[in-house]
């Protein structure tokens, strides 16, 4: 993986703020600092195109003709065979 040299400005506080987080021991210096936030907003931006998509695909899979009833059932066996909601007593 290549690197670029990147120069940025950030405010008196903001650059308090990293010298923060590098003397907490989190960082080891700015660039770790910085390259962790883009990091992070890439997940997030994936995180919402995967929710986007999912509404996009809700919205042209058409209007359901099961019950809510029926749907939060469906829900709920789906939870259960996956293992995030505990089986029936």
């Amino acid at each position: 993986m290549t690197t670029t040299r990147k120069t940025i400005t950030v405010t008196g506080q903001q650059d308090e703020w990293i010298k923060s987080r590098i003397a907490a021991g989190e960082f080891t210096n700015d660039s770790e600092y910085i390259r962790d936030l883009i990091r992070r907003d890439q997940a997030r931006f994936s995180e919402i195109e995967a929710i986007r998509a999912a509404l996009i695909e809700g919205e042209e899979s058409g209007i359901s003709d099961r019950t809510p009833q029926q749907i939060r059932e469906a829900v709920k066996k789906r939870l259960r065979k996956n293992g995030q909601l505990p089986l029936k007593s």
